[in-house]
């Protein structure tokens, strides 16, 4: 085993990376419970997308550690659920057969792009600088999610300010919904604020951030872990860890309802009907090129912010990749590994599956090679029969880790010219930016999009590489995609 994930080279032991592998899973492991909340609304068996949440995130993050032998975990991304629910099935009409067979086609596409070297072309033609604002950028989106997730921040939006209930312009006058409210949009009228901290659960992150601190300053080994562990113990008699072991997702109700969702991808409806109206297709290009161009950059962006800035990602790695030829590199091999997983999610039944930021979190606690995932990997489907347990660890145990982690990251501060407007505009687009809007692709969209402007204002569009030209055209195209959608 040390052998085969060369722990001795990378500078990390086994312990190490099994207890980066168990901080990783619980940093993610809200996905069990929320993906199926999510995608269940289309009509898909709750259970069944239980089932194969498990089942794409156990087989994607297996590949990766196994053929990449990189600290990276997958499962259906957040956000990319929500545009498979509430845009592309309640939006644009599509049946959820039909959007898993959208899915796919996104999965075929991303593999496709990662074989033909265009997804590497695009990571070298990004200048250094912003590679670095990225990776400040994942710091800044990390730390923001431990914030969320630690129920610190509240934000209060005034009747003027909600743009939409369940997917439906607001009215004023409306007071039932059907089938309750299950989500909100507000506008910029939003405001945020601290909570009142007399609140059990804001208290106890707080507290398991002030351990958290104290772990990692005085250097203790599994700091985060720890933290995660006491946390949740001291949750118990302030009752936010919830020691109930609810039976709802189980996996004999699981199983039996899995038949549903697997292989209904290709049925009808689903890839059947999805081409079967010529009038439709420009509506099914549009979804699937929205679909493809999220997850590629949302992949992209975990790599290179979190890779450069702990080493996972070497120089040597990537000028094998550059000049070297099929998978002669970690990353060349992470990308394949990323891209094979969204088309196996899909044919089981859920949203794309994508390399996960929350990966970060075990990369913090000393996670470098491919044993991370393994043990990820197993979690997931250890997950399958003790989903009760897991669902016990409180977000406010797992917040102070990744806030720690997210700070740690912001480092890659220091190589950015902030004095030169021209670089701390796309800078600020690709971190601060990223953070704010809750999106990984959309702050690289910023980031790139003003580069290119500054570079052409200032006359030195030539710098610019042709690919960055090219990709930030598509930004600018997906942007227009997504309003007509």
């Amino acid at each position: 085993m040390d052998n085969y994930f060369q722990l001795k080279e990378n500078g990390t032991t086994r312990s190490r990376e099994i207890l980066a592998g168990v901080t990783t899973f619980f940093a993610m492991s809200y996905i069990l419970f929320v993906n199926p909340s999510v995608l269940s609304q289309t009509g898909m068996p709750s259970q069944a997308v239980f089932l194969a949440t498990i089942v794409a995130s156990a087989i994607g993050t297996a590949f990766m550690g196994l053929f990449a032998n990189v600290p990276y975990a997958l499962a259906p991304g957040m956000g990319l659920n929500a545009f498979f629910t509430y845009t592309v099935c309640f939006a644009l009409g599509f049946k959820w057969q039909e959007a898993l067979a959208l899915v796919f086609i996104c999965g075929l596409i991303n593999i496709t792009i990662t074989v033909t070297k265009v997804r590497k072309m695009i990571i070298t033609a990004i200048p250094e600088a912003l590679q670095h604002a990225m990776g400040a950028g994942i710091g800044v989106f990390v730390a923001y999610i431990g914030l969320k997730n630690a129920n610190i921040l509240q934000f209060t939006s005034d009747a003027g300010s909600i743009a939409s209930i369940n997917g439906q312009p607001f009215s004023a006058t409306a007071s039932h919904f059907k089938g309750g409210i299950t989500s909100v949009v507000s506008n910029g009228g939003i405001v945020p604020a601290l909570v009142n901290f007399t609140q059990p659960g804001a208290l106890l992150a707080l507290i398991g951030l002030f351990l958290a601190i104290i772990l990692v300053v005085k250097k203790v080994p599994g700091a985060i872990i720890l933290t995660i562990v006491i946390t949740t113990i001291i949750g118990i008699p302030m009752g936010v860890t919830n020691l109930h072991l609810a039976s709802t997702n189980s996996l004999g109700n699981a199983f039996g309802q899995l038949g549903t969702t697997f292989g209904a991808a290709f049925g009808n409806p689903g890839m059947l009907s999805l081409f079967n109206s010529s009038s439709r297709l420009p509506l099914v290009l549009m979804t699937i090129f929205a679909f493809s161009f999220s997850d590629t950059f949302d992949t992209l962006g975990t790599f290179i912010g979190t890779g450069r800035r702990t080493g996972i990602f070497s120089d040597k790695d990537m000028s094998e990749m550059q000049n070297g030829k099929g998978f002669s590199s970690k990353m060349d091999k992470a990308l394949f590994a990323d891209s094979i997983a969204t088309s196996i999610g899909a044919i089981f039944g859920t949203s794309n599956t994508t390399t996960y930021v929350e990966s970060s979190a075990g990369i913090g606690a000393g996670g470098r090679t491919g044993l991370t995932s393994v043990t990820v990997a197993i979690l997931f489907v250890v997950s399958a029969i003790l989903a009760p347990v897991i669902s016990i660890v409180p977000t406010q145990a797992i917040a102070p880790a990744l806030i720690l982690v997210g700070i740690e990251m912001l480092g890659s501060f220091k190589n950015i010219d902030w004095t030169d407007i021209t670089a701390a505009i796309p800078a600020f687009m690709a971190s601060i930016f990223m953070g704010l809007c809750y999106n990984i692709s959309y702050g690289i969209a910023a980031a790139f999009i003003a580069f290119c402007l500054i570079k052409l204002i200032t006359g030195k569009a030539k710098d610019v590489h042709p690919i960055l030209w090219i990709v930030t055209i598509l930004f600018i195209a997906n942007f227009v995609v997504l309003a007509i959608i």
